[in-house]
């Protein structure tokens, strides 16, 4: 995989996005399945749905890898994409993988996160990481991405007047 492009900031991070599964495709209506860590990849999903909310695609959190509790995501006027606790069946034309499962200490392996992928054949899949999260936990020999975005949060300063 080559990196084609490089931005700046969550811009840099939503547009690219919008515009992957825009021309992949993304149609009203189309269910995007997003897999992540609850709490910490949840803003960021928000995010990345708000960023392609004027698509209309169906939107569904999946807390970790487990799909029994997957959640909808919709869309909350004056705040923005919230995700809910409404059933839904998944049925997705594409998948996004957030790198907080890559991450130490959270209980998912990249196999698992294959055997999902592997459950739903012929979707795109995306990867959204910050610090090439993918690459230091090894994920990238076990798992095929379409496109991966990978933001830098560094340095992160802190200012306090005590």
């Amino acid at each position: 995989m080559a990196t084609t492009e490089v931005f700046h900031g969550v811009p840099g991070i939503l547009r690219p996005f919008k515009e992957f599964v825009g021309a992949k495709g993304l149609k009203k209506g189309d269910q995007i399945v997003y897999y992540g860590v609850p709490g910490t990849c949840t803003p960021f999903v928000e995010l990345l749905a708000f960023a392609i909310r004027s698509l209309e695609p169906e939107q569904v959190f999946v807390p970790f890898v487990d799909e029994s509790r997957a959640k909808k995501i919709s869309h909350v006027d004056d705040v923005g994409m919230q995700i809910r606790m409404a059933p839904v069946t998944l049925k997705p034309k594409f998948i996004v993988v957030m790198g907080g499962l890559s991450m130490p200490n959270v209980p998912v392996k990249a196999e698992q996160v294959k055997a999902v992928l592997d459950k739903h054949p012929g979707v795109s899949v995306i990867g959204v990481c910050f610090m090439r999260m993918f690459e230091k936990a090894q994920w990238l020999n076990t798992i095929s991405f379409d496109c991966i975005i990978d933001a830098n949060i560094d340095p992160v300063e802190v200012t306090t007047t005590k």
